[in-house]
Order: structure tokens, then C-alpha cells, then sequence
């Protein structure tokens, strides 16, 4: 078996298309503001692929790099101007414990990373729609959704069944509060079984469930049975995942910026996308795009 490589930035391209088109309909430019505290290493590249992508779909983008003091207020400034329809912060700004105070200083109007405790609100309740009418969707933060698209353009899901992942167990590496839950949450909402490793431990997910279980697995017991397999963990000390430690046809999915898999996981996966990158900016301008909408309709 040789898996086929997911290319997320093809599959950004494919997005990118429709995002351009819903950009040409709307009555004003619209303007993405970035706040970047080194103009270097991750970060910037992120925001450079943020500039990019911005260009290549008719978005305007206002990077600014300011000390990681100036932040906040920038931010606050940024949500109160009616000329900035979306705000996106690379983080780390100021550490984890004020990093998560600004992540709730971004409004959630114009938050399109989807951070913002509003929408973990409704991620968590797995609510779809924020008004009663049903016609404003909930935002999904966006490099969860990038990896829950990749999987998508694997083939394993239920194109368009209310639960597109029932029936399927997932194994995910990495629960941070940024990436790693919610994307477990995001799954299990969509119907799968989720393991989920950190470093305290795993816990299980469940399908139509708010509850999250501590169990006893071990790691080969959780990847042997994982129809998916998704990582970040940004450690050179994580084992690496093996191709004889997977089940055959697994789709996997590295999102660390080191590389997670062994490099003959190939032999065994049925699909391997090794980054996310590319598609993590392509769903925050299409989180811009409907936030505009939200506000505006």
C-alpha cells in the first residue's frame, strides 16, 4: 500500500476559489489585521502565508509588529474600528496565562481564528447556528477545521451525513487549547470515538457526549484501532509514529512543525498529509468572510 499525500495546499486553492468569489459580492474591501510580536522564526512565517493568502482572494492586510506589551491595546483599538473586519494574532505574545486573557480581548465579531471564548462555547455544545432563525453559522477555530478538512479530502467521511465521522475511531496527539481539543471535540461532534494523548494523559471523547472520560489506554492499543491518527506534538523527544504501529489505510495528519511520523508511514497509511499549514490561513479568511456576513445580515 502507498498512501496518497494530501497537498493542503492544493486543497487551499480549491477554497480560496470560493472565498474570492463571496469577497466579490461584498459592498466594502475588507481589511485583516495582524499582530505580530517578532518580525522572525514561525510567527512571521505564518503571517507572510497570511499576506499571501489575503492577496491572492481580494482581502487587504495591516500586519503590525509591536512589543508584546503594546498588544493588548492594539487589539482593543483594532475591535473598535469599524475599518478592520478581522483580527488575527500570532501567537506567543506574552506567555500561556495572558496569551489566553488576549485571546479573550479579540472580539469575537471579528475574531477568524475562532478562539475567543464565545465560540469554544459553542464548540463545546456543538450549537451550529448563533441565532434562533438558523442562518448565521457558529465559527470553527481554524486550524482545527484545516485538519477536519484534510481528513475530508481523504475520503474516509460521509459526504454530507449529519455525522460524517460515525463509526470511526480517531487517535490525536496533542491537546492543547489552541489546536488539540477542540479538534477531539470537533470530531466527536461530528461522530467519531476519540483518544486523546498529552502529557497527562489520555482521554476519550465521545459522540454526542459534553462529558470527556480519563482512561486507561495505552498508546499501541489507540493507534492500532485509529481510522485516523493526527499529531502536534512539538518535541523532538515524541516517538515517532510507525507504520506497523497504525491500522492499515489510517489516515494521517502531522500539524507540528516537526515532523511527528516516521518517514515510511506511507507504507501502511491510506493518506498522509505531512502539514496544515496552507489550509489553517485559507479557513480564517473564510472565517472573515462569515463573520462579515454575521454582522451584516
Amino acid at each position: 500500500m502507498t498512501a496518497r499525500i494530501l497537498d493542503p495546499a492544493a486543497l487551499a486553492e480549491a477554497f480560496r476559489a470560493e472565498i474570492r468569489a463571496d469577497v466579490a459580492q461584498i459592498p466594502e474591501p475588507l481589511t485583516l489585521a495582524g499582530f505580530l510580536v517578532d518580525d522572525h522564526g514561525p510567527s512571521k512565517t505564518y503571517a507572510d502565508y497570511t499576506r499571501r493568502g489575503c492577496e491572492s482572494v481580494g482581502i487587504a492586510f495591516d500586519l503590525r509588529v509591536l512589543a508584546p506589551a503594546d498588544v493588548e491595546r492594539a487589539v482593543r483599538d483594532a475591535g473598535n474600528d469599524d475599518r478592520v473586519h478581522g483580527l488575527f494574532v500570532y501567537y506567543p505574545v506574552n506567555g500561556p496565562e495572558r496569551d489566553r486573557w488576549l485571546r479573550e480581548l479579540v472580539d469575537p465579531r471579528k475574531d477568524v481564528e475562532g478562539l475567543h471564548s464565545f465560540w469554544s462555547r459553542c464548540l463545546y455544545e456543538n450549537r451550529r447556528f448563533i441565532d434562533a432563525e438558523r442562518t448565521k453559522r457558529a465559527l470553527l477555530p481554524c486550524t482545527p477545521l484545516a485538519i477536519l478538512k484534510l481528513v475530508e479530502d481523504s475520503g474516509i467521511t460521509a459526504p454530507n451525513a449529519a455525522a460524517p465521522l460515525s463509526g470511526l475511531r480517531a487517535c490525536v496527539f496533542n491537546r492543547s487549547e489552541i489546536v488539540g481539543k477542540p479538534l477531539a471535540a470537533m470530531m466527536a461532534n461530528d461522530g467519531a470515538t476519540v483518544t486523546s494523548f498529552d502529557a497527562d494523559g489520555p482521554q476519550l471523547f465521545l459522540p454526542d457526549s459534553r462529558d470527556v472520560h480519563d482512561v486507561d489506554v495505552d498508546r499501541a492499543t489507540a493507534l492500532a484501532e485509529a481510522d485516523i491518527v493526527v499529531t502536534g506534538v512539538p518535541s523532538r523527544d515524541f516517538p515517532l509514529v510507525r507504520p506497523d504501529e497504525i491500522k492499515p489505510g489510517a489516515i494521517c495528519v502531522n500539524f507540528s512543525t516537526l515532523r511527528n511520523f516516521a518517514e515510511n508511514i506511507t507504507d501502511t497509511a491510506g493518506a498522509f498529509a505531512p502539514r496544515v499549514g496552507p489550509m489553517t490561513v485559507t479557513m480564517a479568511l473564510r472565517n472573515l468572510v462569515r463573520l462579515y456576513r454575521n454582522t451584516r445580515a
